[in-house]
C-alpha cells in the first residue's frame, strides 16, 4: 500500500470533520461571518509566509533532485497565486500593515507551523515534505467539492475558486507521486514518520477552522 493511501486512511476523520467544518458551510452558503473570515485571513498570512519558507528550506536539505524541483515548483507556484490572492484580499478589506503586526498569532497558528519546522529537526527532508501535503491537497479537495454549488458571496466565491482549478489537481496529483516513491524507499522508521507527519498536520487543519471561528487568542 502507498503513503498517499495509508496516510489519507489514518487522517479520515480529520478530513471528513474539515469538509463539514462550520467555517467552510457558511463559507459556501455565503453566510460565514466578516470577522471570522478576517481573522482567519491574518492568521493564514502567518501561516503561509512559513509555508513558503519551509518549501525552500526542505528543498536545500533533501538530496532528491525531483523533490528539489517539486518544492521550488510548490514556492513559485504559492507566490503567484495563493498570496498573490492574499494579497488582493487584504487590500479589499483594508487590512493594513499596522493590523498585520498588532494582531496576535493565535495558538493554532503558531502551533502547526511549529509542527511543520520540527519535521527538519526531528524528521528527515522527507518526513517535512510528507507534513506540507494536507494543506494543498486538502484545500484542492475542498474547492472541487465546492465549485459547482460555489458561493454567493464574491469574495468567498473567489476563495473557492483559488482551488479548485485543474493546475491544483495536477500539481497534487504530481506531489502525491512523488510522496509515494518516496515512502517506498524509506526505512520503516521514516515511512512511520511520514505517516505521522501527514496526520498532525490534517489534525491541525482541522483545528485552523476551529481557531478562527472562535477567534482563538492565547
Amino acid at each position: 500500500m502507498n503513503f498517499t493511501k495509508i496516510a489519507r486512511q489514518e487522517a479520515a476523520s480529520f478530513w471528513k470533520g474539515s469538509f463539514e467544518h462550520p467555517f467552510i458551510t457558511a463559507l459556501a452558503d455565503g453566510n460565514l461571518a466578516p470577522e471570522i473570515f478576517r481573522y482567519y485571513l491574518l492568521q493564514d498570512r502567518y501561516y503561509l509566509e512559513h509555508f513558503s519558507k519551509l518549501y525552500h528550506l526542505i528543498a536545500e536539505q533533501t538530496n532528491d533532485r525531483e523533490v528539489q524541483e517539486q518544492l521550488q515548483e510548490n514556492a513559485e507556484n504559492l507566490k503567484l497565486g495563493e498570496m498573490a490572492i492574499r494579497k488582493e484580499f487584504f487590500s479589499e478589506l483594508r487590512i493594513t500593515e499596522h493590523e498585520i503586526l498588532t494582531t496576535p498569532i493565535a495558538p493554532t497558528a503558531y502551533h502547526y507551523v511549529s509542527h511543520m519546522y520540527r519535521q527538519l529537526i526531528d524528521g528527515t527532508p522527507n518526513t517535512a515534505f510528507a507534513g506540507m501535503l494536507p494543506c494543498a491537497w486538502l484545500y484542492q479537495e475542498i474547492g472541487v467539492r465546492l465549485i459547482d454549488t460555489g458561493s454567493p458571496n464574491p469574495l468567498y466565491q473567489r476563495w473557492i475558486e483559488t482551488y479548485a482549478g485543474e493546475a491544483a489537481a495536477e500539481g497534487i496529483k504530481k506531489e502525491c507521486a512523488l510522496l509515494d516513491r518516496l515512502y517506498q524507499e524509506s526505512s520503516s522508521k521514516e515511512q512511520q514518520q511520514m505517516i505521522d507527519a501527514f496526520v498532525i498536520s490534517s489534525k491541525m487543519e482541522y483545528a485552523f477552522w476551529e481557531m478562527a471561528v472562535k477567534l482563538e487568542k492565547w
